[in-house]
This record gives C-alpha cells, sequence and structure tokens, in this order.
C-alpha cells in the first residue's frame, strides 16, 4: 500500500489505517479491562469473504457498538478466537471496512468527523431530522454509496436506525440486500447500553458483562423474498422481533425503557 492510497471514497488508507490504531488503543480497556466482552462465533468472520459481506446489529449507543466490532473483526482475522486480547492485531487492520451512520451525527462535531474518516458511510435519515419526525424520499447517492462500500469490502449497519430496542427495521436495508445480494451476518450485542452513555464515547458503568454474538449467515431467495420476507428474517436474526418481548420479564422491558428516557435527557 502506498502513502497515497486511497479508497474508493478518496480517503487515504494511511490516515485511515492510523485511525483506527489511535482509537483503538484508546477504547480497548472499555471492551477488556473496565468491562469484559464475551465473543461468540468469531470463526465465522475469518471465513468470509474480502468483500460484499454485510453486517446486520441491532444497536445501544451510537459508536460503542460499531468500534467494539472494530476490535472483534481485526482480532478474529488476525487469529484470536473469541478474544480480544493483546491490542496489536490493531497495527494492520482492515482498511475495507465501512460502518453507515447518520450523516447528522457525523457532522456534529470535530470528534465525529475525525472519526467518520475510519471508515462512516453517512446518509440522511428519511424519518427524522434534529430532533423532529420527518418524512423525506431515499438518497440514491446515499444508497450507492453503501453499494460501492460493498464492492470495495465490508459494510456495518443498524438496520433499526436507533439505539432504542425493538423498533422496526427500516426498509431501506431490505433494499440494499435485494439489489446487491451481499453475505448477511447477523450480530447480537448487549450490555452497551448499561456500560456507555447514549453516544457510546463516556463509560457509565464497570463489571458490565458486555455480550457480542456472530451468528452464520442469512439464507435469501434474492428473485423470490420479497422486502417484508427480508425485513422480518432480519428482525428475527438480530433478536428484535416483536416475538421476543413475550419471552422477556416485563422488570425486564421497563428496566431498559427507565435506561432509556435516563440516556434521553443526557444531551
Amino acid at each position: 500500500m502506498g502513502l497515497f492510497t486511497k479508497n474508493p471514497f478518496g480517503h487515504y488508507l494511511f490516515i485511515k489505517k492510523w485511525l483506527i490504531r489511535i482509537f483503538g488503543v484508546l477504547s480497548h480497556r472499555r471492551y477488556r479491562g473496565f468491562n469484559e466482552l464475551n465473543i461468540e462465533g468469531s470463526e465465522i468472520i475469518k471465513n468470509l469473504p474480502d468483500t460484499k459481506v454485510l453486517f446486520v446489529s441491532n444497536h445501544q449507543t451510537y459508536f460503542a457498538d460499531v468500534t467494539a466490532m472494530f476490535h472483534v473483526f481485526n482480532a478474529s482475522l488476525s487469529g484470536r478466537v473469541d478474544n480480544i486480547k493483546n491490542v496489536g492485531y490493531l497495527w494492520q487492520p482492515k482498511l475495507n471496512l465501512y460502518y453507515v451512520a447518520a450523516k447528522e451525527t457525523m457532522q456534529a462535531g470535530l470528534l465525529t468527523r475525525i472519526m467518520a474518516y475510519a471508515g462512516a458511510i453517512t446518509v440522511e435519515r428519511t424519518w427524522r431530522s434534529k430532533g423532529k419526525d420527518v418524512k423525506r424520499e431515499v438518497n440514491k447517492e446515499d444508497t450507492d454509496n453503501i453499494g460501492i462500500a460493498l464492492k470495495d469490502g465490508w459494510v456495518i449497519t443498524f438496520p433499526q436506525g436507533t439505539t432504542k430496542p425493538f423498533k422496526p427495521i427500516r426498509k431501506g436495508t431490505a433494499y440494499i440486500i435485494k439489489q446487491h445480494k451481499p453475505i448477511v451476518i447477523p450480530i447480537v450485542i448487549d450490555g452497551f447500553r448499561r456500560s456507555f452513555d447514549k453516544k457510546g464515547i463516556r463509560l457509565k458503568k464497570r463489571g458490565i458483562l458486555q455480550s457480542f454474538q456472530i451468528k452464520p449467515a442469512l439464507e435469501f431467495d434474492y428473485e423470490n423474498d420479497s422486502i417484508e420476507d427480508i425485513v422480518e428474517k432480519l428482525e428475527y436474526a438480530i433478536e428484535q422481533h416483536s416475538s421476543f418481548l413475550k419471552v422477556i420479564p416485563q422488570e425486564e422491558i421497563d428496566d431498559m425503557e427507565k435506561l432509556n428516557e435516563e440516556r434521553k435527557w443526557e444531551y
């Protein structure tokens, strides 16, 4: 890789590499030290092709979730099995790794703009803007950029588009799956909501066991599955389908809602 090599979005890979290294070192103890990240299924990661892989996950914080994924993916590719011991795996990180994020969030300040350079594909929310509900058409350039990223490497997305649990899957993810036919790997995380603030930058509580489960690739009939079929499969895969509420104790649901209200008023 040359010093001036760029990715398809015009970002210098040399700069991206150093940003991943720096943020990785700074964040490592948040998942191994202050708290503990329990990983399952890392063998799936090292057997994936280098491009056209879409990771879909539930969402609990703005940045801690995706940061953990950068750690887990790179550790797995370096031969770690279900652990992120020894942060040296970030010395040669995977550089064609991207994540989908709201444009409004990533343009909010200098820190988020720097973080965006590490791999964000920014998109305009079609349902919410500046804290208010809106209704607008999908920006074709946004979906095209996700397609470009899939062609170049791996993409992480949070198809609910919110950190609140059990909210509907946005159909845009299903359209991307149907159009680009990537390998789709579901991930289910937990514990991040209790560990971090809503943005996932400030550590709120130590000693939390965070879980990170990587599941086998989903199977789709790309020609015959409807958008609704794909959405339903995604909901079950990331354990956000409404049926899961029936097996969660009411006390736990109440605690989640209370915690979300507390997080809502922090900013």
